[in-house]
């Protein structure tokens, strides 16, 4: 089954370097006309900065563009983009709008500067990953509890809520290609004490950090 990390919401950042401004924006987009709206739309909100860096990639038709608008070559599209690729994120739009602080930064200061940028507004605006998601509940005895809360984090499960009662009952979500494996690990753990509930399932984005 198809599973992808997206940005999980928007997120804004502002970065300064000898002076330069370097504020970066993030967006979730599914098609390249999204990704070209707000890239628009920043160009109009910012008509007065020396540039206006982006980059992008849309997972449907392999799209993936970049642009240094106007610094070296090398210098800010393409880290940008590395910023998402080295963490396999898809369906964004960044761009990162540069007010000239008067002081040249050299390549290596440019690199840096568009990176951490482009890395600080990644980190507000989340990351989720898009799967078919499985919802299941389980009760366990306390003594079991830390064991079992291992186990789902082992099976990147995202615990949406723990019921602490007469026993404890986790909620979560578990990408469908990890439930046989937890199923099994599950049985091992507890030598079939234990069985958990799935209680339905969809195809979306849920954050993970």
């Amino acid at each position: 089954m198809t599973s992808y990390l997206v940005p999980a919401a928007y997120g804004e950042a502002e970065y300064v370097e000898k002076r330069s401004r370097f504020i970066a924006r993030v967006w979730p987009c599914e098609t390249e006309a999204e990704a070209l709206a707000h890239l628009e739309a920043t160009r109009k909100q910012h008509y007065d900065a020396r540039h206006n860096v982006y980059a992008y990639i849309i997972r449907e038709g392999g799209i993936m563009r970049y642009s240094d608008d106007g610094e070296p070559q090398g210098t800010s599209g393409q880290p940008t983009l590395n910023v998402f690729r080295s963490q396999e994120i898809q369906n964004f739009c960044c761009v990162v709008t540069r007010y000239f602080g008067g002081i040249l930064l050299g390549t290596g200061g440019l690199v840096r500067a568009y990176s951490t940028a482009a890395k600080m507004a990644l980190e507000n605006a989340g990351i989720s990953r898009m799967a078919l998601w499985k919802s299941i509940e389980l009760g366990c005895s306390y003594s079991q509890f830390e064991r079992i809360k291992r186990l789902l984090e082992e099976h990147e499960a995202v615990i949406e809520n723990t019921d602490f009662g007469a026993d404890i009952v986790f909620s979560a979500l578990l990408r469908e290609d990890k439930v046989d494996d937890f199923a099994k690990a599950l049985t091992e753990l507890t030598a079939g004490t234990v069985e958990y509930l799935e209680c339905g399932e969809s195809f979306r984005g849920v954050k993970i950090k």
